[in-house]
């Protein structure tokens, strides 16, 4: 069974084939038809959408919801929906004032949408679960800290560790509720989704990351589940010290060279996941170039410890003859690798894109590149900063955002050079990438032009 073969992964062992796990979330109601903010509020619809997600593309293991604002929602943020994307973080309960929730802030069972979410687990437990693993995915505790705090949480961790590390502590607590609830519901894998864990060093990580993450891979393994550490954007420089806390597997996105990232995770004897790219590959890209896309991966890093998924949760537009090409590589690796063994991919270099003369502006011009800030955590963090900055200082500045979802936007990271995402730059001039700077930083930086 493909779930068993998932299994035999995950406990490092010799597999026939790489295992295969699509992150469709709110692209699972695109098959059905759903916009976002139905399949991600209505139980039926979810359970609809993710059965047909079943049967279209024969994943190993499969996520029954990828929405990062599921806890945060509970404990107080206000949410902005969206048709086409998972809804995103609009107010901070602790930006004006650090405090940390008390213990009976922590989710309970019937908190928000855990009702939903809960029994549509149970209902795929029973549908599938004989010969698909089932993936319940939590908010990370630093992610989960930034929705509560904001972006001051940056700076918290310079001016205020204690705060920081007492907010985390109480991010963990949230992590091993729901992790007890998602495996009474049956689920398989825990996988906690930390995007923002890519914006900080490896020193920051060690002092503030590496007890937390132990601990809850530590609980997982207690409860007899396989553990995740999802993390999204540019988190080379963290690998290892990711690989520290042990988990069963680290996923990583297009950002991140899959091959080298593997040298480091196979030292520790930990699955690596990933890395198809979302939007050059699976929402702009023929068949052809998914099935290549997986080739890749595989001829690159080999069959052992490693499951081939999207770099983090599919655009909801991603064609589905795109995603069936990938499970198609999968599962018939040598006659796909021979059908392609002279195709040539896309090029985006013919589409025409005018760069700014930025010698002669009349005044900066702020351009942020994302993957899409309504979707990426990363990419919305570094976005807010920049929307701040402007709010309080219109006349200042020119502000401009290029969303990697567009063909036009793919053109113009590869003529000017992006290699990450999110990046922002001034005049043109890179200033950071994959890192968030704070307000004043960006202020201050600013001026100088």
């Amino acid at each position: 069974m493909s779930k068993e073969l998932l299994f035999r992964s995950l406990r490092n062992e010799k597999v026939e084939r790489v295992p295969w796990v699509p992150f469709a979330g709110v692209h699972a109601g695109k098959l059905k038809g759903y916009s976002a903010d139905e399949v991600l509020q209505d139980k039926a619809k979810l359970l609809e959408a993710l059965l047909e997600v079943n049967k279209y593309y024969q994943p190993d293991g499969q996520p029954v919801i990828f929405d990062l604002q599921v806890e945060a929602e509970i404990l107080g943020c206000d949410l902005k929906w969206d048709k086409v994307s998972p809804p995103t973080v609009s107010s901070h309960p602790l930006a004006k004032e650090k405090m940390i929730p008390c213990d009976c802030k922590i989710p309970k069972k019937a908190d928000g949408r855990l009702p939903i979410i809960l029994d549509v687990m149970r209902s795929m437990k029973q549908e599938v679960g004989e010969h698909t693993a089932l993936y319940g995915l939590i908010t990370g505790p630093f992610t989960l800290a930034s929705h509560l705090r904001g972006t001051d949480i940056f700076m918290d961790m310079y001016d205020d560790e204690d705060y920081v590390k007492s907010l985390l502590e109480f991010s963990v607590k949230v992590g091993k509720a729901l992790t007890d609830y998602y495996v009474e519901a049956g689920m398989d894998v825990i996988s906690f989704v930390d995007p923002l864990v890519s914006q900080i060093s490896p020193n920051h990580f060690e002092a503030f990351l590496s007890g937390p993450y132990s601990e809850l891979f530590d609980y997982c393994r207690e409860k007899e589940v396989f553990s995740s550490f999802f993390v999204c954007g540019d988190a080379t420089k963290n690998i290892e010290v990711m690989c520290r806390t042990r988990p069963n597997c680290i996923s990583v996105d297009e950002n991140v060279d899959i091959a080298k990232a593997k040298e480091i995770t196979d030292k520790y004897n930990i699955v690596i996941a990933g890395n198809i790219q979302l939007t050059i590959t699976m929402l702009h890209g023929s068949q052809q170039d998914n099935m290549k896309a997986v080739i890749d991966i595989i001829d690159s890093c080999g069959t052992q410890n490693l499951i081939i998924s999207p770099g983090c949760d599919m655009p909801y537009d991603c064609p589905v003859e795109n995603v069936i090409a990938c499970a198609q590589a999968v599962n018939d690796y040598e006659n796909t690798k021979k059908a392609l063994e002279n195709y040539v991919g896309q090029d985006f270099s013919d589409i025409e894109i005018n760069i700014p003369d930025y010698h002669n502006l009349s005044r900066p011009l702020v351009e942020v590149f994302t993957l899409d800030s309504a979707t990426c955590a990363a990419c919305s963090y570094m976005m807010n900063v920049s929307n701040e900055v402007k709010a309080e200082n219109q006349e200042l500045f020119d502000l401009k955002e290029y969303k990697f979802t567009i063909k036009e936007n793919i053109a113009r990271c590869m003529k000017q050079g992006v290699k990450h995402l999110p990046s922002l730059y001034i005049n043109g001039e890179l200033k950071w990438s994959s890192i968030i700077p704070s307000k004043k930083e960006l202020l201050d930086e600013i001026k100088k032009y």
